[in-house]
């Protein structure tokens, strides 16, 4: 475990985000991760897909899952959303939520940023993704780490 990646969040700040992910997903069967590493090597967005694989999140019944993926190092991250959500959402559907999460990393608001990210993602998710009474969650909310 890097102490860079521990310096990036606090226990409490890592708590708070997992609480939001727990919220975000309240509304949508959607599933949300996010994914902490010190550095990437190669690009940022292949590296995601191959965490995003490596989390088994392609496994999601619905195909909705959706990582965040940070590289602390290299002050870069990614979202990544299944081909389900893919399929059906307009070109430019995340960049709503990368600008939260970039003005917020920009002022070194890191957890606010991934907060505010994961709950409109939540947002995003739901309009695509309502949730139903027998939606279980699939994927865990704890922040994995690489």
């Amino acid at each position: 475990m890097s102490t860079n990646i521990e310096a990036f969040l606090t226990a409490d700040e890592e708590q708070e985000i997992v609480e939001a992910i727990r919220q975000a997903e309240l509304h949508t069967s959607g599933e949300i991760r996010v994914h902490i590493e010190h550095t990437c090597k190669g690009d940022a967005t292949n590296r995601a897909l191959e965490v995003f694989h490596f989390l088994k999140m392609d496994n999601t019944k619905l195909q909705n899952a959706v990582l965040i993926y940070v590289a602390v190092e290299d002050k870069t991250f990614v979202i990544y959303g299944d081909k389900g959500i893919n399929n059906v959402v307009e070109k430019g559907f995340w960049d709503s939520t990368k600008n939260i999460i970039q003005s917020n990393f920009k002022n070194g608001n890191f957890k606010q940023g991934l907060v505010e990210g994961i709950l409109k993602s939540g947002e995003q998710l739901q309009q695509h993704f309502q949730y139903t009474d027998n939606d279980k969650n699939e994927l865990t909310n704890e922040i994995s780490k690489g």
